[in-house]
């Protein structure tokens, strides 16, 4: 969990609820509660350049332009498929041309394993990295300097799927699954990650009724009309995918992540050694040793349950400071 005025870098591709995570924590940042040094983008719900720009126009659309965001790494992950289906063909429910174009460059923009590796070393024991799509970034900072994910305070995945099935292969959860092997080389890292996956993930969702009570401040603002909108998006290929058996909402999986780090009472944990399957039928199933044996080997806390209320109170209530303090 984080203390006041956390140094935190987010890993990400965004993506629909990779967005709604991104505004939380720049709302966090504009209360003063949070230092975010940089966004590391990565392939994933869309490709890598795509990423890189809905993050970047994101941070234009609410002041933030100044923070650095890093270029994707390039893994080897073979023909899996994106997740453009269920997000939009620029990952942000094909709204990228309401919003200010991208300010940063990606062929400009430094690579997000450097930056990992750059911030890691300037701030050992500082950071807390918050990773909320595939980890081919961590995972490329750690081959190119081993040992460089220790140096993070806290490293706090959204990914896995232990007592549920997978949401994109029969066990796979997508962050998992579309690089399995990066998952497996930062879950080898230490011995303390922190994952919130779709056992938790699944509960949270998100309904137009909260994006309208967010936009109450300022609901003419451009970000409370882009927000309403994103969410009539995941709305519709939510119901379409059967994500949420048909209630009216889509799941802020990554979201997830700033819950627990800002509000960790709202979580409960199980100690675990986890691992990935890369290989077969299984690829991407994250899984746990849950015979009744002491676990000298364990590797991650696992989030199991939350308490969804006040998750979405405080959601609500801190996305609705950001828009009112724009």
């Amino acid at each position: 969990m984080t203390t006041a005025l956390s140094k935190i870098i987010l890993d990400t591709d965004p993506g629909g609820d990779d967005i709604f995570a991104l505004l939380w924590l720049l709302s966090l940042v504009r209360q003063g509660l949070a230092d975010l040094l940089a966004i590391t983008t990565t392939g994933g719900n869309v490709v890598a350049p795509r990423t890189f720009a809905s993050a970047s126009q994101v941070l234009d659309l609410v002041g933030f332009s100044a923070i650095e965001i890093g270029r994707g790494v390039e893994p080897s992950t073979g023909d899996r498929a994106d997740a453009s289906h269920i997000h939009g063909n620029d990952g942000m429910g094909n709204l990228s041309a309401s919003l200010p174009a991208p300010s940063q460059q990606f062929e400009r923009a430094r690579y997000s394993d450097e930056i990992l590796i750059d911030r890691l070393q300037t701030h050992p024991g500082e950071i807390t990295l918050v990773a909320i799509g595939p980890l081919s970034n961590l995972a490329a900072a750690e081959a190119k300097r081993p040992g460089i994910l220790r140096l993070a305070r806290e490293i706090v995945v959204m990914g896995g799927a232990f007592f549920t099935p997978g949401n994109v292969a029969p066990q796979g959860e997508f962050n998992i699954w579309f690089n399995p092997e990066a998952a497996a080389t930062v879950l080898h890292s230490r011995r303390d990650i922190v994952m919130l996956p779709l056992d938790v993930t699944r509960q949270l969702i998100f309904t137009p009724a909260m994006a309208q009570a967010i936009g109450q401040p300022q609901p003419e603002s451009r970000l409370a009309q882009f927000l309403s909108n994103l969410t009539d998006f995941m709305v519709a290929t939510s119901l379409s995918y059967r994500e949420t058996l048909g209630q009216t909402g889509f799941l802020v999986h990554d979201a997830a992540t700033l819950g627990y780090l800002f509000y960790p009472e709202l979580f409960w944990f199980q100690r675990a050694q986890v691992r990935v399957e890369t290989q077969g039928w299984s690829l991407g199933q994250t899984a746990i040793d849950r015979r009744p044996l002491a676990k000298t080997d364990a590797n991650a806390w696992v989030a199991l349950g939350v308490e969804k209320t006040l998750f979405f109170t405080h959601l609500v209530q801190d996305l609705q400071y950001l828009v009112g303090h724009l």
